[in-house]
């Protein structure tokens, strides 16, 4: 799930869960007096900000309408904030599809944008959904051209609305050349905490019902195939076309028809190419991948969790699998699945579950698990912070636990770690993507360790890569500290970019390579 903050993808992934009946009723990030908070989001910061900051993968099982099996879902909530686009930059790389929600009065936002560049680098098809249609927006087709122009990604409705935003009475559903099949029509319920009835009828009674509500949606419908945008499945799975679903997911409006979605068109896993370029086929031997760790999630037992993909062959709990970066054996007793903060024993698994495996101390993003011949998949890249400040224990006989914790923090990729000589470890530099990232790291000192701590900023903005030999020059610069960070990599800070500038033009022998997403 990925988009801008304050789309309403923890509301959606909430009313995911309740129309796969694995709740009663659907929290909300914002909303009424008495109606309960998210499971995703399950962070005291989140619940006080109201947004995510942390992934939150969640499993359930559907049976799509007059299906004989169910199919598994494994869903990851996102945070749409920029300053922890690092962590969702982890999770689209376990992922085989992904779903984009729109803003209905807003459209197209930045932090969409960026995240949908990120899917179509690594050929993620995506799912549209154009949220909150239920409150004043703008007009369906404006909507559809402004995704067709800024990202050049084909909207194929799937489902038109009745009604203007604002006045969302139901769906139209689209068949061949664009004629209507189906109208859906759904009825408010309190709050919006419950499944809400939907009713169909035929488009003669729907004529009859809604008038020039539905004769609008029906002249809307035919100008799309007019122009081609009608569902492509080639296409969609190739990432030129998106099949798009308007929706309300505060009102539990369009949620099973993305679930029916979901199950019809989303890709099931697939091969996946290791270090070496070679495919990794579904039926090989057992082979997964971390793609997050998160500590915290119980308090009462303070134990870390390494959220793995399975990528290959069948999981059974208690298995000995060899973990790739070591060559070590990892016991795998204690795995779990996810809910999210809710957790359940699982014994088997396939590919493209996400297992959450506890106290994976040895486990960090982008390792790779595995049995019988050895096979490694390629590490998740850090994101270029651009984020800089010490961080100091407020006292100095809580340092065990100060180490301990920014050990833990480090290792889960909250933020990245640098050191070196001269400030020692009792001061470590943090490295960001975004400021947020700092505040989540003392709120959970303070939480999950009982360590205050204070944070300075330090006036860096930039990192560049570096090398051993390009050591000993940058530190006589002016405006320039090298760090080593937790992963072995050293990091040049620079004050500003026109530093960099003038240090790349004077001192061209000198290494400085960008990092991944570098803002400069």
């Amino acid at each position: 799930m990925i988009s801008h903050p304050d789309a309403g993808k923890s509301t959606l992934t909430e009313a995911l869960a309740l129309h796969a009946r694995m709740i009663s009723e659907a929290g909300a990030i914002h909303g009424k007096a008495g109606r309960r908070s998210t499971v995703s989001d399950w962070m005291e910061m989140e619940k006080a900000r109201g947004i995510s900051v942390s992934s939150t993968a969640l499993q359930f099982n559907y049976r799509a309408e007059g299906a004989t099996s169910d199919n598994v879902i494994n869903l990851v909530d996102t945070p749409g904030h920029s300053d922890f686009s690092e962590d969702t930059y982890r999770v689209l790389t376990a992922v085989d599809a992904a779903v984009m929600l729109i803003d209905a009065a807003k459209g197209l936002e930045p932090q969409t944008l960026k995240l949908f560049q990120v899917c179509r680098h690594r050929g993620i098809p995506v799912v549209t959904v154009i949220n909150k249609w239920d409150r004043p927006g703008q007009a369906p087709l404006e909507l559809l051209d402004e995704i067709s122009e800024r990202i050049g990604l084909t909207p194929t409705p799937l489902f038109i609305p009745v009604g203007i935003a604002g006045d969302f009475r139901g769906l139209l559903r689209r068949g061949e050349n664009g004629d209507p099949t189906e109208y859906i029509h759904f009825t408010r319920t309190a709050g919006g905490a419950t499944i809400a009835p939907e009713e169909s009828l035929t488009p003669e009674q729907a004529r009859e019902r809604e008038d020039e509500a539905w004769t609008t949606a029906v002249e809307e419908s035919e100008l799309l195939s007019a122009t081609g945008q009608d569902h492509d499945q080639e296409m969609f799975l190739a990432g030129q076309t998106s099949p798009v679903i308007y929706a309300s997911a505060m009102l539990n409006f369009g949620v099973r028809q993305l679930l029916e979605t979901l199950v019809a068109l989303a890709p099931a896993p697939g091969p996946r190419p290791d270090v070496g370029g070679a495919e990794r086929e579904t039926t090989d031997p057992f082979s997964a991948v971390v793609f997050k760790v998160q500590a915290g999630m119980d308090t009462a037992h303070r134990d870390r969790l390494a959220f793995m993909r399975i990528v290959s062959g069948e999981f059974e709990r208690g298995m000995v699998v060899t973990h790739a970066q070591t060559g070590r054996p990892f016991a795998t007793k204690y795995a779990l699945t996810v809910f999210g903060r809710e957790r359940a024993t699982v014994d088997t698994a396939y590919p493209g579950d996400v297992v959450g495996l506890v106290n994976a101390t040895a486990l960090a993003p982008g390792h790779t698990l595995f049995v019988d011949k050895k096979v490694e998949f390629a590490p998740i890249p850090s994101f270029a912070p651009e984020h800089f400040a010490v961080l100091r224990a407020e006292s100095a006989g809580k340092y065990k636990q100060f180490r301990k914790a920014i050990d833990q923090l480090d290792s889960e990729g909250v933020v990245q770690v640098l050191r070196n000589d001269i400030r020692g470890d009792a001061s470590p530099v943090l490295a960001a993507v975004g400021p947020m990232q700092f505040e989540v790291v003392t709120a959970r000192m303070r939480a999950e360790f009982t360590v205050e701590t204070k944070i300075e900023h330090l006036g860096y903005t930039l990192a560049r890569r570096t090398d051993p030999e390009s050591v000993a020059e940058l530190d006589r610069q002016r405006g320039v500290e090298v760090f080593t960070r937790s992963d072995g990599a050293l990091l040049a800070l620079f004050s500003d970019k026109w530093r960099l500038q003038y240090i790349e033009k004077e001192l061209p022998q000198l290494t400085l390579e960008p990092l991944v997403a570098a803002a400069d």
